[in-house]
């Protein structure tokens, strides 16, 4: 049994895949509290971006996703809440996603961290990196991988 299972989500359909298996460990009684963790990497850290009128104002982007990454978290913490499963959000703004999430698990008692991966393997993992591929290099603690059906199409 595990007492606390940390979930990073980006926003994305793939990472939240993750969630219908942690739902089912909590469901069957193999985990206690979920803790659901958005890294937001803010866009001013990113270069500057244009379009064709011009400059975009960064800091009203960077703070409307930020307000929808915690919207996000809040939404999917009541839809866990709704079926009984004790659910912790947290939000943390970093360039360092893999990072922040081994930090997170060791720092805060995490038994097993759940997140989705592409699956991505040889030069296309070399090409595009993997936040999953860093976490499991990184973590003191289990790391549990789920590839959703569709990276297998």
């Amino acid at each position: 049994m595990y007492q606390k299972v940390l979930v990073p989500l980006d926003g994305s359909e793939l990472a939240e895949c993750a969630l219908d298996h942690v739902k089912k460990l909590a469901k069957e009684g193999f985990l206690e509290e979920i803790v659901l963790l958005s890294v937001f990497v803010p866009l001013f850290l990113l270069n500057t971006i244009y379009d064709d009128a011009g400059v975009f104002d960064i800091v009203t982007l960077t703070n409307d996703a930020r307000d929808r990454s915690k919207k996000y978290l809040g939404d999917l913490q009541s839809k866990l809440g709704a079926e009984c499963i004790t659910v912790k959000t947290e939000f943390i703004e970093s360039a360092r996603p893999a990072s922040i999430i081994t930090e997170y698990a060791h720092q805060n008692g995490v038994d097993l961290i759940v997140m989705a991966t592409h699956g991505y393997t040889g030069v296309k993992k070399m090409l595009l990196g993997s936040v999953a591929y860093q976490v499991v290099h990184e973590s003191h603690v289990p790391v549990l991988l789920i590839r959703p059906e569709e990276a297998w199409k």
